[in-house]
């Protein structure tokens, strides 16, 4: 009888877990099953130049079916609990309907989200750049703004719309931060009256430092990079209030805005608190070195959601990456097929990375890649190279090259996307329609249709 193995999760580390696991498994063997809300993975690292313009939103997806081998069977379906000592987890379909799935090993990868703190008006007036819908919504977002204040008279609505607040300068706020301002340094040219006025955007950061993860050097670089476009950085500096129409800092500051990004951190996805597994003060699930979970032999837990110890660091866990999470499913296929053929625990996953990159927009970056340090256009080639050498699939890859290199021909689409995917409701019912139609004359049915519709072209 075929093991049944169980992976919550399409992110980055579900999907290399699952390649591994179709690799090592003898045929057969196993039934193993993704479940997974979306059929595609997101690859995050490249969701600010979706934001941008650089890249076009489906081409920083992987699409599941078309990567992963026939072997593994995805599950559309959104995980709602389990029941870690009846081995089931507890799905709703995308019907609607309540199921639960049973498994012999369960991996956990249900990655984060944004967290938020308890300031008043965040909620209802931030906005996050952490999922592809936040990033063409932040996108549509600045394009309405210059929209909007180039039919302003007055001077100092256009500044309200026409400034932008980040909060968080790590990785993806500067980069966010630097994407979006490049995009609209791009195209402020089309909007005279915004071109006049100017644009305004601020980084701020609770702590002393921008992009605590890299050495000061190459922080003290991107500092340098950001203020000569004008960008305002204010570190050792919070937010305490947002609203509809300005956001108040910690230093005293009132700053009329009308746009907010919020990218001050992630923590686990909310069903991990409901999954009956031990969890550390930060939410995140604990596991030991080999990537399982504490107390369960049959549990595993990698990425964003999983507290992996990290020696180097005495048992604290790493910040979380794209690069580890894909490690960690690397290792954790390894240990699940070990575990199932009765090799014991497997290997211990140890922290390691290729290097860091952070693009920042007009053909700059900052990169290390071991003991090097690189900046500006070199370090930019690179953080580019190792994208497309990691995006997985040659069809995604090649979809890659050709945006970069239309970005660098023609320039930036400044459409705004978001009424794409809402069409219109039908002005008259069918019902309605076919009654004219038969009450009346063929024309008469047809007088209220579009002109660019078939009835109205006969």
């Amino acid at each position: 009888m075929a093991w049944n193995v169980l992976i919550a999760g399409g992110g980055f580390g579900g999907f290399y877990a699952a390649k591994t696991l179709a690799k090592v498994l003898p045929p057969h063997s196993a039934r193993v099953r993704l479940v997974t809300e979306d059929n595609f993975m997101l690859y995050t690292p490249l969701l600010p130049g979706a934001a941008a313009g650089t890249l076009e939103p489906r081409h920083v997806v992987v699409p599941l079916r078309e990567e992963l081998d026939s072997s593994i069977h995805l599950r559309l379906a959104k995980i709602t609990g389990a029941t870690p000592h009846r081995n089931v987890i507890h799905v709703r379909s995308l019907d609607g309907t309540q199921e639960e799935l049973r498994y012999d090993q369960l991996i956990v990868a249900l990655g984060s989200v944004s967290r938020t703190l308890p300031i008043p008006g965040l909620a209802e007036h931030g906005k996050a750049l952490k999922s592809l819908p936040e990033a063409i919504a932040l996108r549509n977002h600045v394009v309405r703004t210059l929209e909007i204040a180039e039919t302003l008279e007055d001077g100092d609505a256009r500044r309200e719309y026409l400034t932008y607040i980040f909060v968080g300068a790590g990785y993806a706020g500067l980069e966010g931060l630097a994407e979006l301002q490049d995009f609209a340094a791009d195209v402020i040219d089309l909007y005279p009256r915004c071109q006049v006025t100017g644009m305004r955007w601020i980084l701020v950061e609770a702590s002393g430092r921008v992009m605590p993860e890299i050495g000061q050097k190459l922080a003290d670089f991107a500092v340098r990079e950001l203020r000569a476009r004008g960008i305002e950085i204010r570190t050792q500096t919070t937010l305490d209030e947002v609203t509809a129409r300005s956001a108040r800092l910690s230093d005293g500051e009132v700053v009329a805005t009308r746009t907010l990004v919020w990218t001050a951190g992630v923590k686990p996805h909310p069903v991990v608190a409901q999954l009956g597994l031990p969890l550390d003060d930060r939410g995140r699930i604990d596991t030991d070195d080999r990537l399982q979970v504490k107390g369960f032999d049959n549990v595993w837990a990698i990425g964003d959601c999983a507290a992996v110890p990290d020696p180097a660091r005495k048992g604290v866990p790493s910040p979380p990456t794209a690069q580890h999470a894909i490690r960690q499913g690397r290792v954790v296929g390894r240990n699940v097929a070990n575990a199932l053929g009765g090799g014991g625990r497997g290997r211990r996953f140890t922290y390691k990375t290729k290097g860091v990159f952070v693009d920042m927009g007009r053909r700059k970056a900052v990169a290390t890649t071991g003991p090097i340090t690189w900046s500006g256009t070199p370090a930019w080639l690179l953080a580019r190279s190792y994208h497309l050498a990691m995006m997985p699939g040659a069809g995604r890859r090649a979809r890659l090259l050709v945006d970069w290199n239309i970005g660098l021909l023609f320039g930036r689409d400044t459409a705004e996307l978001g009424r794409l995917g809402e069409p219109r409701a039908l002005e008259a019912p069918l019902a309605e329609v076919a009654s004219a139609g038969a009450n009346g004359t063929e024309d008469d049915a047809s007088a209220g249709a579009p002109a660019g519709s078939a009835s109205a072209a006969r």
